[in-house]
């Protein structure tokens, strides 16, 4: 059997499920594999400074953030990459022009487009975001992350640009928003970062994951996990498929693999 090293899980839809909250089996399974030696990542589109409450539900100190712009693990800074502020100027013009909005992350806060916005307010309840300001030029700089809400399907090419692709959000009534990821800075490319900084060999990690944001992270592990729950065109990425999140995905993953029981 492979002697795993690293686990990097996904947060919406992989670990909490639609009601946000975690299931004990989750819970379980984590403890599992942390008391094997096996070391866990939390890798989310999600703004680090609004999830550290899930780290420490599951005893988790190591983090990728922002779709992989940002890690951090034992409270240390591992990697940092803004995104270009010509590309968010340039996506701010976009959304103003189209009647989009932009939901937008820094390592200490949520900037929106606007916070008059019914679409960003539903954003903002759904995903729990508490340091939220309205935009200012002040920090186009700092921006790590962003999400563009309020867009058709067929709307998805006003945003494009090179090395830069949408992807949807995987969760029912946010299928109009699309999280920005940068082929330079995704989850993928934040794992093998990780991978190499630890001197770990691929095919010691796992990753289990729901959305397309998570299609890098599952194709550059040794084990790629997609959730029952998750995008269609996700599972081609992956080398297995696991239940859904509210069926015990993470434990029922991690015990084909004989890490738990």
């Amino acid at each position: 059997m492979t002697n795993y090293s690293i686990l990097f899980l996904d947060i919406d839809g992989t670990i909490l499920t639609s009601d946000d909250s975690i299931q004990e089996s989750t819970k379980e399974a984590v403890k599992q594999v942390q008391a094997k030696g096996i070391e866990v990542f939390l890798a989310t589109g999600r703004p680090l400074h609004e999830i550290w409450d899930i780290g420490k539900t599951l005893n988790v100190d190591a983090f990728i953030g922002y779709n992989g712009a940002y890690a951090i693990r034992n409270h240390k800074e591992i990697y940092n990459k803004p995104i270009d502020s010509t590309t968010v100027e340039k996506y701010l013009q976009t959304a103003k022009q189209y009647g989009h909005e932009l939901v937008m992350y820094t390592n200490k806060k949520n900037v929106m487009s606007s916070l008059e916005s019914e679409r960003i307010k539903e954003f903002i309840t759904k995903f729990h975001l508490k340091h939220n300001e309205e935009y200012t030029p002040a920090v186009i700089d700092k921006i790590l992350g962003m999400t563009v809400v309020n867009v058709n399907a067929d709307e998805q090419a006003l945003y494009n640009e090179e090395g830069i692709h949408l992807s949807q959000v995987n969760l029912e009534g946010f299928h109009h928003c699309y999280d920005v990821i940068r082929d330079t800075a995704n989850k993928g490319q934040a794992v093998k970062m990780v991978l190499n900084q630890l001197n770990i060999d691929p095919k010691a990690s796992i990753a289990f994951g729901d959305g397309m944001n998570d299609k890098e992270m599952l194709s550059v592990v040794g084990e790629g996990f997609s959730m029952g729950n998750a995008h269609p065109q996700l599972h081609t990425y992956a080398k297995h498929q696991t239940t859904s999140v509210e069926d015990s995905g993470i434990f029922n993953g991690l015990k084909s693999l004989g890490l738990v029981k």
